[in-house]
């Protein structure tokens, strides 16, 4: 991940600031409406605040909610694999219900659809963050026999 850092000049430093800000409203709106994508928002927030603020960078990307994804696609990890269902079947669910019941112009529905699909297909094909293995390795074998003191007695 890079380093954080304000940037020099301050109209640019306040502008970053100024957007990285509007962008995490925009994406905590798209928690709760179907059309406002999420996921984007934050990630420019990130970008933003990467060169305006290091204190509200460190925040986001800390975040124990969403941090640790921000994280990883910041890191070229991409996306775990549970993230991924669930944001693709978020997606579905509100893309057919504003598509098939609120929207009533066919061709914006074709759309919306559309654009799910493609979506979709991208939010599919990012790479998955490699799984912690955790340490498996056996016990020696007089490790064992110390728990039974009584088989190392042979009859």
């Amino acid at each position: 991940m890079k380093t954080p850092y304000q940037h020099r000049n301050p109209v640019v430093r306040y502008t970053l600031f100024v957007i990285g800000w509007i962008s995490f409203v925009l994406g905590m709106i798209g928690l709760l409406l179907p059309v406002v994508p999420t996921t984007p928002f934050l990630l420019l927030c990130a970008a933003c605040f990467l060169r305006s603020s290091p204190r509200f960078y460190v925040w986001l990307t800390e975040h124990r909610w969403w941090g640790k994804y921000i994280r990883y696609y910041l890191n070229g990890q991409g996306i775990p694999r549970k993230i991924k269902f669930l944001i693709i079947a978020m997606l579905w669910i509100t893309i057919l219900t504003s598509a098939l019941l609120i929207v009533k112009i066919h061709w914006l529905s074709v759309m919306m659809i559309s654009v799910a699909a493609i979506m979709s297909f991208y939010i599919a094909k990012q790479p998955e963050p490699a799984l912690e293995i955790k340490n498996t390795e056996p016990l020696p074998k007089n490790a064992a026999s110390n728990d039974n003191p009584s088989a190392d007695k042979h009859p």
